[in-house]
């Protein structure tokens, strides 16, 4: 025996042999994604005839048959396509082929169908289109085939876009082709389709009656409502009140801001649904809500000290005046906005920064600062060392999936824990690091913010105020109706350092102390840290 037949087991690379011949074995896979695609030349029936007397003109052996269901090809998320995917890379017998009627037929997402078909390559698998053929084994051929992927893809987003245009027209012309609300059935009658008022209407057709003529609330009327069998939860029924489809009107985003007179059936008339916002609108307690009012900017900020219940702000007619109340029924904990407004501003003149100590303060923020850019430094160069390997085994879960090692299941699994794991890394370090240029001009800041909080407050407007009250009470402020006063629940680490080094110092005539005060501030503090340029 020759030297060179003891090592031809070692030899690599294509072999043009008879068992290289025999190895042409193949998969069929079929696919409509629509029942009017079933109906006509593109038939599940026709496009299997035509794979099969492909493969036997062309001498393959067809080891098995996947698809004959509705798939749509938006995504490559296919059952029966997945199916395929995984016999393919687990049979025994070597696949090399994958037939398919057309490249539409095996992926219309462009981008994911090139990645799995150069996988598919890699494992010695070629895609072979019956009515699009092309030679994959040639570098001309793979980017023929590409070219055709992102054509598939193209015309999907012809079709996608000359649907829209189809629904905007009928849209327009009154006529409503999504899915009716709850209350309506979509029906055909002597070939014409309508949407017609079923039994849960003829319910929902009272409950605007008892909203609109007895004023009743959405809680009462939701349970009358499942009193005589019709169950909705408190924020459907709210959602009914708020739909002007019940009164013959079609609003819809893809109307660019119009509305438009339906030619479905009525549930209720104009005026009766126009009562019932009107009813909607009104508060039965006599006193109006405001959701955003410079007169009480400390609302969703206070807590109540009994039950950790925001307070919200009203305003009472006949007085005048503005209040503030806890958002629990029973709790009785309210206090008038200037009362409130007095005692924290009281609360913020603590934590303001004197003239006394503004050169004390100024080499504290200085050295926390610096000790803040080389630590947010330190964190962003580790956060993208770490994005970058969860980003690698991403793309080994999406190779693993796409060769079928793995089940659908396990890659949305595996792919949402990595992708919610690269979020939360790029969220916690999501800031810039500080430049060292910028410190001086954010220490300047930080000392004219810190010596007129009072100031600042009191000129700022609603939303000003919301952001200088949580800067420096970042869990908000719990007030007690019993003694009448407030209690800080936590409080930001460089106006907290504001109040210690003012009392460290008056208690200290000599200053000895002040310095070891100043010493153990040195510490990171949140909130107040430059993150961005300016």
């Amino acid at each position: 025996m020759s030297e060179n037949n003891v090592f031809q087991k070692f030899a690599k690379g294509h072999k043009d042999s008879l068992q290289s011949l025999e190895s042409k074995k193949c998969v069929i896979y079929t696919r409509v994604s629509t029942k009017e695609q079933a109906q006509n030349n593109l038939s599940l029936e026709t496009q299997r005839k035509s794979c099969e007397a492909y493969s036997q003109k062309n001498g393959f052996t067809l080891m098995a048959h996947f698809g004959g269901t509705y798939e749509s090809a938006k995504t490559d998320e296919r059952k029966e396509f997945n199916r395929m995917l995984r016999f393919v890379k687990s049979s025994r017998e070597k696949i090399t082929h994958i037939i398919v009627y057309s490249v539409d037929r095996f992926s219309r997402s462009g981008a994911n169908a090139i990645y799995i078909a150069s996988q598919l390559k890699k494992q010695g698998v070629s895609v072979i289109s019956v009515s699009q053929p092309t030679d994959t084994n040639s570098p001309s051929g793979v980017l023929q085939q590409n070219i055709q992927f992102i054509f598939s893809e193209y015309d999907n987003q012809l079709r996608r876009e000359k649907c829209v245009a189809g629904m905007r027209e009928k849209l327009l012309s009154g006529i409503w082709v999504l899915k009716a609300p709850v209350g309506f059935d979509h029906i055909t009658k002597n070939g014409i389709k309508s949407i017609a008022i079923n039994d849960k209407g003829k319910l929902i057709q009272k409950a605007f009656h008892w909203k609109a003529q007895l004023g009743m609330s959405n809680e009462q009327i939701r349970q009358k409502l499942l009193a005589l069998g019709l169950k909705l939860s408190p924020q459907r029924v709210s959602a009914i009140f708020q739909n002007p489809f019940y009164c013959g009107i079609i609003s819809h985003s893809l109307l660019d801001g119009k509305i438009i007179a339906g030619r479905h059936e009525k549930l209720v008339s104009k005026e009766i649904f126009l009562q019932a916002q009107q009813v909607q609108l009104k508060n039965a307690h006599g006193f109006k809500w405001h959701n955003k009012n410079a007169e009480l900017p400390l609302k969703l900020f206070y807590k109540c000290d009994r039950c950790s219940s925001f307070f919200r702000g009203y305003l009472v007619k006949k007085k005048g005046l503005y209040y503030y109340k806890c958002n629990t029924l029973g709790c009785c904990c309210n206090v008038s906005a200037k009362s409130l407004h007095t005692q924290f501003q009281s609360e913020l003149k603590k934590y303001t920064l004197t003239e006394k100590y503004r050169e004390l303060f100024k080499y504290q923020l200085t050295a926390t600062f610096g000790k803040l850019a080389k630590e947010k430094e330190e964190s962003n160069t580790a956060a993208k060392k770490r994005i970058t390997e969860i980003q690698n085994k991403l793309e080994q879960l999406q190779e693993r999936y796409a060769l079928g090692e793995i089940t659908s299941e396990l890659y949305e699994k595996f792919s949402r824990k990595f992708q919610d794991e690269k979020s939360k890394v790029g969220d916690e370090n999501e800031s810039p690091e500080i430049e060292k240029s910028n410190l001086d001009l954010f220490i300047d800041k930080s000392m004219n913010l810190s010596s007129n909080l009072n100031e600042l407050w009191l000129s700022g407007d609603y939303n000003a105020k919301q952001k200088l009250q949580n800067l420096v009470f970042p869990e908000g402020i719990f007030y007690s109706k019993q003694n009448e006063e407030s209690r800080t629940a936590r409080v930001n680490g460089v106006f907290s350092s504001i109040a210690q080094l003012t009392s460290g110092s008056e208690e200290n005539k000599k200053g000895t102390q002040i310095k070891n005060s100043v010493s153990s501030f040195l510490v990171v503090p949140t909130g107040i840290e430059p993150v961005s340029r300016v």
